[in-house]
């Protein structure tokens, strides 16, 4: 019979490392329902000692999960473990996930620390942790790179504290898929106690290999939990895309014998939505949730999927979800089918006013559309929440002509000031740029500028992604509109508001 492969989803912890990519409390929580309507085992929800805006939304994502198990991530001593157990308080599923580097590269010149002394702190955090919750997880930070010997000194300690889940980290994407399973099988044969604990796997990108290897540790190593995110998103080249593992093991399920909770027909929905909330668009030739994932442009392809779909096609593009991906809604519809539609989203706002606000933006844009899209009414609730930040577009009028300097005047509101301003640029989105500097000067220097289409049609709207630097802090902000300058706009605002907000973020690699 097959065995279940736990899905351990840190796109709001690890992916959210990802330089620009982090979130606001209420884009956190929007992806953790869709990752539980997913059917995702394990969600980690953050790194509660990291800021208090990161344990602000994993006590959030706490009060509001229920099928899912929630997870904070601890180092390895009593203050981040006590501050994840209290984030986790409401969780009726909770999980601390506690981690400390084993490798002598780590050992000597990270933590200046012995091996015996290592030992000791993992035992003492993972007997810590174990008082507030029976769900523990420890992780030997870039477990790859660590010594064999010392490995199975600390995981059988630790297993014998009280760890029943054992994660092994490839933190640098140094492993290569045969030696990583040939790893951790070796890791279980010689550890007495392996067997009292799942084996777990958390790899990242940087070789390409992530998928690989994750594979390679359950069919060679015997783990059954893979570390993974939405997108792959992840720092530097990222994790374990999730959608690629989950479809592997359901596609070639002859050849695995494995499966997993997780409903297919959510993937595409959860990476559009990660990619709309953090900007990081989808490469189309992207497997699973590229946008030419199941597109066929060979003439000898298009025959062969006409005649019998299975000539060129192992996935149906409906499993994953390509086909709710457009609704049919336009300016006659009501309010309970919006309703309905930002519900199955999993976007629906919490109150009638915030939901009327919606709905209005939602007939504003059906005025200037006849088709609307399912990206289409998740740039609607950003907008919504933009409306409530620091810095929001109220109006913009500009103009260009080959030759000349372009003009921009916008009126925004910063608080409960409204401001106005003119400006002038090579080009209308310059010209706006400029506009909002010249009374914000705000110091921020543009990194990225980047412009993707999220629907289809010669009406889509267009979203702009901006990343901003300051002083060292990146920020992403993002912004749609069927006017291409005024969704930059947007954008920048968005951005603005993001570092404006200076929320602490820290790294917990480093």
């Amino acid at each position: 019979m097959s065995e279940q492969v736990i899905i351990f989803d840190t796109t709001l912890r690890d992916g959210e490392q990802s330089p620009g990519a982090s979130m606001t409390r209420d884009e956190k929580l929007r992806i953790a329902r869709q990752l539980e309507r997913m059917r995702v085992d394990v969600i980690e929800a953050g790194f509660a000692a990291a800021s208090p805006g990161d344990f602000a939304a994993i006590s959030a994502i706490a009060r509001v999960v229920r099928d899912s198990t929630v997870c904070s991530l601890a180092r390895a001593n009593e203050r981040d473990i006590a501050r994840a157990a209290e984030a986790l308080t409401d969780a009726p599923r909770r999980r601390i996930h506690t981690f400390i580097a084993t490798s002598r590269l780590h050992m000597e010149m990270k933590l200046r620390m012995s091996p015996e002394d290592v030992l000791q702190q993992a035992v003492a955090a993972v007997r810590f942790a174990r008082r507030f919750t029976d769900d523990v997880e420890f992780s030997p930070e870039d477990g790859s790179r660590s010594d064999p010997d010392f490995l199975c000194r600390v995981l059988e300690a630790v297993i014998a504290a009280g760890a029943n889940t054992i994660n092994f980290p490839d933190t640098v994407g140094y492993a290569a898929p045969e030696l990583f399973g040939q790893t951790i099988k070796n890791l279980r044969s010689r550890i007495p106690n392996a067997d009292q604990a799942i084996w777990s796997v958390h790899c990242h990108n940087d070789l390409g290999l992530a998928v690989a290897n994750s594979l390679a540790g359950v069919v060679v190593g015997g783990a059954r939990q893979i570390e993974c995110t939405i997108n792959g998103l992840g720092e530097r080249a990222g994790n374990t895309a999730l959608e690629e593992v989950v479809m592997a093991l359901k596609t070639r399920a002859d050849h695995y014998q494995l499966h997993t909770n997780i409903d297919a027909s959510q993937i595409v929905p959860a990476s559009k939505l990660v990619s709309q909330i953090t900007g990081f668009a989808v490469q189309p030739n992207k497997a699973v949730v590229g946008a030419n994932a199941f597109a066929h442009a060979s003439g000898i392809h298009q025959d062969g999927i006409l005649k019998a779909r299975e000539t060129y096609e192992i996935m149906r593009a409906e499993d994953v979800g390509w086909s709710a991906n457009k609704i049919v809604l336009g300016k006659l519809s009501g309010r309970n089918a919006f309703r309905q539609r930002l519900q199955e989203l999993g976007v629906l706002p919490e109150s009638e006013s915030e939901l009327n606000q919606a709905f209005a933006r939602f007939k504003d844009l059906a005025d200037r559309k006849t088709e609307i899209f399912d990206e289409d009414l998740l740039s609607l609730i950003v907008d919504e929440e933009h409306e409530h930040e620091h810095f929001h577009l109220l109006s913009l009028k500009q103009s260009s002509e080959t030759g000349e300097a372009s003009q921009a005047e916008l009126v925004f509101a910063a608080g409960n000031k409204e401001l106005r301003s003119t400006g002038q640029g090579n080009g209308p989105v310059d010209a706006c740029f400029n506009a909002i500097e010249k009374v914000v000067h705000s110091g921020a220097e543009l990194v990225l500028f980047t412009i993707n289409a999220i629907s289809t049609g010669p009406q889509a709207q267009g979203e702009v992604t901006i990343r901003l630097s300051l002083d060292g802090r990146i920020a992403n902000g993002v912004g749609a509109d069927p006017d291409i300058i005024t969704a930059s706009a947007k954008a920048y605002l968005a951005a603005l508001n993001k570092l404006q907000a200076k929320s602490e973020k820290l790294n917990p690699q480093v």
